[in-house]
């Protein structure tokens, strides 16, 4: 059950303490036991290289008899690939590593120092868990997960109106939530299975006065014209894994699988002769002990031998080469690999960059909605821009810039080369340095003062 704006108003309307203390807890164990929770835990397993379905996975034996028996006897590597991780990390940079640029110079400061950081923190989590959220909280912004936040959505226009971050050091430490709606926040505190309000209703914005007379403080609270949390959707408002994961457990176990082939020297295989009532343990036993002692006591009447063969390495190549092109085309990642080397051309860096940058056009959407609503609850007008991070052939735009400099001025052909080489910043510097240098070099000299021309003698004729 999701638990949305109108069952809040609900609790509010009965006025009491007790209700409302356990509706927030209600809240965050639905919260917890819902499927998009479950979804963004498990996300956030991948992208931190945690891939649940292989190390969960548990190689078995099965007896003569049909019993299933650990096998704890062959290698079982769990090897998790970073094909997640890469393919959030890639799109969000891309899009988000250069900064916001404003139209307006006090938007910056108004949003806070560590804006474009916690921007890149809430793409991130969106990408993941399919949405985080941003908390404009007086001069900064703070970002939660969606691991951390209850959303608690209008019925009516499906608009965000209050939510609870919740968190918890450990099943023995005691839950902390804190309560956010329209006109403050109530922080809540449950210890040893008791629940009771920490701190109450608060508002969001405190300005302390204090008087002429005896030095008091008196504070003075106020909100924020709308609900200061805004939701940071990512593409399809859904986790990036969505889609993806079987082809990721896929590639991460067939490259597990050729590790345990090398490593348990599968290349080898032994025919007992006159083991007859051997058992499979018992085969399992004797092949343990070829490779850790290298030898083994027969019978009499017994023979073993050894028998290589190849390891059948092509075709899992091949088809982890199938796979990982298949991921990177599901993700839309760029991929460099045939622009990483040697002199490419413009072309080729476009092309491979293609597809990310169509993506990228999706996720700006949804980084957009998120600024202008944070605008929006500190009521500024101002509009965003992006500067993507692309790989250039520098010298080849250069050349292009330069080609057509006799139809261009000197200011822009120098601001333009030095963008291209990443000194845009220093653009005014050398061009100062630049006019300095063109004055001198057509500098007329002074005329020298009355008192320093020298002496004219005229000789007078007789």
């Amino acid at each position: 059950m999701e638990y949305t704006y109108q069952d809040y108003l609900e609790v509010l309307e009965t006025n009491s303490e007790t209700q409302l203390i356990q509706f927030v807890l209600n809240a965050i164990h639905e919260h917890k036991r819902s499927e998009k929770y479950e979804i963004a835990v498990i996300a956030d397993e991948y992208f931190r290289h945690l891939d649940r379905t292989i190390i969960d996975y548990q190689k078995l034996l099965y007896t003569v008899s049909g019993k299933v028996v650990p096998d704890n006897y062959s290698a079982n590597f769990k090897l998790s690939s970073n094909f997640f991780f890469q393919a959030v990390t890639s799109l969000n940079q891309y899009l988000l590593s250069n900064g916001v640029s404003w139209g307006k110079p006090d938007t910056e400061k108004r949003l806070g120092k560590d804006f474009d950081k916690q921007l890149q923190y809430a793409g991130e989590r969106a990408l993941v868990g399919a949405v985080s959220f941003g908390f404009m909280n007086y001069d900064h912004v703070e970002v939660f997960a969606f691991t951390e936040f209850v959303p608690m959505y209008d019925e009516d226009n499906s608009a965000l109106c209050a939510g609870i971050r919740f968190w918890q050091i450990s099943n023995q430490k005691p839950l902390h939530a804190i309560l956010y709606d329209s006109d403050g926040y109530t922080h809540f505190v449950w210890k040893d299975g008791f629940g009771s309000i920490k701190e109450p209703k608060t508002p969001y914005k405190i300005t302390a006065k204090k008087t002429t007379i005896g030095g008091v403080e008196n504070y003075e609270g106020a909100n924020y014209p709308t609900f200061p949390i805004v939701p940071f959707f990512g593409i399809n408002r859904q986790s990036e894994l969505i889609g993806r994961r079987e082809k990721i457990d896929c590639y991460d176990l067939i490259i597990s699988g050729f590790a345990n082939t090398v490593d348990e020297a599968s290349l080898i295989y032994w025919t007992i002769t006159g083991a007859a009532g051997m058992r499979d343990m018992d085969l399992v036993k004797f092949v343990e002990r070829i490779k850790t002692v290298h030898a083994a006591a027969m019978g009499e009447g017994q023979t073993a031998e050894a028998h290589s063969v190849e390891t059948p390495y092509a075709s899992r190549e091949a088809l982890l080469d199938r796979l990982r092109d298949d991921i990177y085309d599901d993700f839309m990642m760029a991929d460099t690999r045939n622009v990483a080397s040697g002199s490419v051309v413009t072309a080729q860096i476009e092309a491979a960059f293609h597809n990310i940058d169509i993506k990228a056009n999706l996720y700006e959407f949804c980084v957009l909605d998120f600024i202008n609503g944070i605008l929006k609850v500190l009521g500024i007008e101002d509009e965003a821009s992006f500067t993507r991070s692309k790989i250039i052939n520098q010298q080849e735009q250069v050349g292009v810039v330069l080609s057509a400099a006799d139809h261009l001025d000197d200011e822009y052909v120098t601001r333009k080369v030095l963008d291209i080489l990443g000194d845009g910043d220093q653009a005014d510097e050398v061009l100062k340095r630049r006019d300095a240098e063109d004055m001198a070099r057509i500098s007329i000299p002074e005329e020298p003062a009355e008192d320093n021309k020298p002496e004219q003698i005229t000789q007078q004729q007789e």
